[in-house]
């Protein structure tokens, strides 16, 4: 072990030497003196782009305050320009100057304006391309990744900076990695996950639109079809590197041993998730009531189910409570509900009068059903009170069910109210059997 980091080391040093002699030698070149007008050239662009940038950018901004009308990704295209309008005017300025001089000098003496014209050309094209990337880590590292690359090209050093990384190795037996291999594993799995992820992101938005699946079904075949791209993308980017697959059977074993001791509810929710999509008991959308929680179905994940309730709460239900609880779905088969209300009137009151004046205030709310009209009922004779049962349809649970009992309710109030209809309470008569025996 300690002979190779040794014979790693050498061939590093020894790659280092040689980086340092060209360097050397490009060091030389810049300090000839056209190179050196051409870098004080390209200085006083820069300064004289950022003083630009600095007179520009309050105006620019003020311009796209007043364009509040426009679309979301016009205004971000332009807080991106606004952002990037100092690196935009250089570029402007440095290729204006780089055509001027073509056409007045040799073009050896615009050799180095060419260069970084071309550098600073390919980085602003890299910095607007990579915002693209929605994940901030990932498009700071591509971004870096793509800068590194594209300067080393143009100072013609791939090659050396490969042969360094090459050599930065470490032998495993018959298996030998170095860092150069990890930075092209590392770049090929990236670009074919965001392939996998555009892929699937597309095809997604075409499975959401048929309108020949069920909500279920769509869910299904998303999580199924991203499955597939994410493990496809991970077996072909592997396989482009030249990696073995074979080498990675043993984990199999490794996986099935963490599954039996410390995946068992992952691997339950997961199950059952996949369940809940087959048989199309759960759907989102649908209207449920678990326990205390009641709500509608927002997204079911692989995991878990999202439900929104009306107080504003997200509700994250593990995918195996779903399949072993008692749930209730009231859209399940339909999206008809019956409410009942109970309530008593006086027995001074008319029975046939109180049920009619029920349904009638019953059917003031717009959300109760005409096409199933409400009836009413009695259910018993109580020891205040005759007992009644109003029941009424509706056909969006979405939309609440103690803010529909509350309106039909006070509706009850007003009418009973309005003809004469009492609502009598519990009473009760103290009698006092012996009141010479009662002490002041």
């Amino acid at each position: 072990m300690e002979q190779q980091a040794t014979g790693m080391l050498d061939r590093v040093v020894a790659l280092l030497d040689l980086i340092l002699e060209q360097g050397q030698v490009l060091l030389t070149g810049l300090l000839r003196p056209w190179n050196s007008y051409q870098l004080a050239i390209t200085l006083a662009l820069f300064l004289l782009a950022h003083l630009l940038a600095r007179i520009f950018t309050p105006r620019l901004q003020a311009w796209m305050r007043s364009r509040e009308d426009w679309p979301m990704w016009r205004l971000r295209v332009l807080v991106l320009v606004r952002r990037r309008l100092r690196g935009i005017i250089f570029v402007a300025l440095i290729w204006s100057v780089v055509i001027v001089m073509r056409e007045v000098t040799w073009p050896s003496r615009s050799y180095l304006l060419v260069l970084l014209a071309n550098l600073a050309l390919a980085w602003l094209i890299i910095v607007f391309t990579t915002r693209l990337i929605t994940n901030a880590i990932l498009r700071r590292a591509v971004r870096w990744g793509a800068l590194t690359w594209v300067t080393l090209s143009a100072l013609d050093l791939t090659g050396t900076a490969a042969r360094l990384l090459d050599h930065m190795d470490v032998e495993m037996g018959e298996v030998r990695i170095s860092v150069l291999m990890l930075l092209q594993m590392l770049t090929v799995l990236t670009v074919f996950f965001l392939i996998a992820k555009f892929m699937s992101r597309w095809l997604s938005a075409r499975i959401a639109a048929s309108e020949n699946l069920s909500p279920s079904m769509r869910v299904l075949s998303v999580k199924l079809l991203q499955t597939a791209l994410f493990i496809a993308a991970f077996v072909i980017g592997l396989r482009a590197i030249g990696v073995d697959l074979t080498a990675l059977a043993f984990l199999s074993g490794a996986i099935g041993l963490g599954i039996g001791f410390g995946l068992q509810k992952v691997v339950s929710n997961l199950v059952s998730g996949v369940i809940i999509l087959m048989d199309k008991s759960i759907k989102p959308g649908d209207v449920i009531s678990i326990g205390e929680t009641f709500g509608w179905i927002n997204q079911l994940g692989a995991r878990y189910a999202s439900i929104s309730t009306r107080d504003g709460r997200e509700y994250l239900i593990p995918n195996e409570d779903l399949i072993t609880g008692q749930v209730v779905n009231w859209s399940h088969s339909d999206e008809f509900v019956r409410l009942d209300i109970n309530f008593g009137t006086s027995y001074d009151d008319d029975p046939h009068l109180v049920r009619r004046i029920a349904v009638e205030a019953s059917l003031t709310d717009d959300r109760v059903l005409q096409s199933r009209p409400p009836v009413c009922h009695i259910v018993g004779f109580g020891d205040s009170s005759v007992d009644y049962v109003l029941r009424f349809w509706i056909k969006d649970p979405t939309g609440g069910l103690t803010n529909i009992r509350g309106k039909v309710f006070l509706a009850l109030w007003d009418s009973f109210k309005a003809n004469g209809v009492s609502i009598p309470f519990p009473q009760r008569e103290v009698r006092v059997l012996n009141p010479r025996g009662v002490q002041d």
